[in-house]
């Protein structure tokens, strides 16, 4: 797999000032070489330098081009990376060009597993690269970041270490029982160390749930009675008019969804429709999807009508040990 060497457009397919090709892998320099007016195979690690992109001896293109040799860079393989113009047309041409010289197309993702592959970056690394690529808010990226730069790594090694420990000690106890030198193992001394250990990855999977949760977004429920107002505040989050909004209860009948970022982080909004007995079979089914959306939920806004004059159907059994914030609506017609 480390064998051959790839290429591909780093950047976005699209017109701009400039784009980025880049080469990896252990002929990586020669096919520079073979296309670049000047020399690669000599240029020095971690440079850039000035010149033309030729094709059967005709310029394509007056490019940068950039060195680094391994295992200093990215996929810890030789890299080269060409910065040329932005147009769509000769970004592909002189990737056209790299494959014929014997390069092979990058899949997706490839360059950060010839990383991985090379024992460059870790797995939870490489997909922290992922994710500062799709993040949506800063939270998102600042989590990303931690990733790339080992972090995840760094936490659990000191607790694989201690696990082997333990399980040393226990073969120990078990293959070489005669030894008086070997320190015997009781549960007195053995549980209480296991339970610290287990103890340490329940708060690594805390904080890793909450990562997820910022990662992807809070999914934010926006609950109630038909009429309270759910529309409106979802709209009012938003600042568009994502949702019907009517005087008629029952008019929102399915999830309306919507994404807003606060202090850094993403709710996934879910307008719903309005929790009543009903028997509309329409709006029974968007009923039955507010449910299930409450059920679901890492977070409940829950809107209540000061003028309503019945209870909230089984609202508190829907909102039972969610996190929940808790808005009276309609306070400028509201008796108190």
């Amino acid at each position: 797999m480390l064998t051959k060497t790839i290429a591909a457009i780093s950047t976005a397919l699209q017109d701009g000032a400039i784009s980025i090709i880049r080469l990896s892998g252990p002929d990586a320099l020669a096919i520079a070489d073979s296309v670049f007016s000047g020399d690669v195979l000599h240029q020095p690690a971690n440079t850039i330098r000035y010149g033309t992109i030729l094709k059967d001896g005709e310029p394509l293109d007056e490019v940068l081009l950039s060195v680094f040799r391994a295992p200093h860079s990215y996929s810890g393989m030789d890299m080269v990376e060409i910065n040329a113009h932005g147009g769509v047309l000769i970004t592909r041409r002189i990737l056209q060009l790299l494959l014929s010289k014997g390069a092979v197309l990058a899949e997706p993702g490839e360059f950060t597993r010839q990383a991985f592959l090379t024992g460059r970056i870790d797995l939870a690394q490489a997909e922290a690269v992922n994710d500062m690529i799709t993040a949506t808010s800063d939270a998102g990226a600042r989590i990303a970041v931690q990733g790339i730069r080992g972090s995840v790594r760094k936490l659990l090694e000191p607790l694989i270490d201690d696990i082997l420990n333990i399980i040393a000690q226990i073969e120990v106890n078990i293959d070489y029982p005669e030894y008086e030198d070997v320190e015997e193992l009781t549960s007195e001394t053995l549980l209480p160390e296991i339970t610290r250990w287990i103890d340490r990855i329940g708060r690594i999977l805390e904080r890793a749930t909450f990562g997820q949760q910022v990662k992807k977004g809070i999914d934010t429920v926006i609950l109630g009675r038909p009429n309270a107002g759910k529309s409106s505040l979802l709209n009012a989050l938003l600042e568009e008019d994502k949702a019907i909004v009517t005087d008629i209860p029952g008019t929102t009948r399915d999830v309306v969804e919507g994404r807003v970022i606060l202090d850094g982080i993403q709710l996934n909004l879910l307008d719903t429709a309005g929790i009543r007995e009903t028997e509309d079979t329409v709006e029974k089914l968007g009923v039955e999807r507010s449910r299930k959306a409450a059920r679901e939920a890492d977070l409940v806004i829950l809107v209540r009508d000061p003028l309503a004059t019945d209870a909230d159907l089984d609202l508190p059994e829907l909102v039972e040990g969610k996190q929940l914030i808790e808005v009276w609506n309609k306070s400028d017609v509201a008796p108190r």
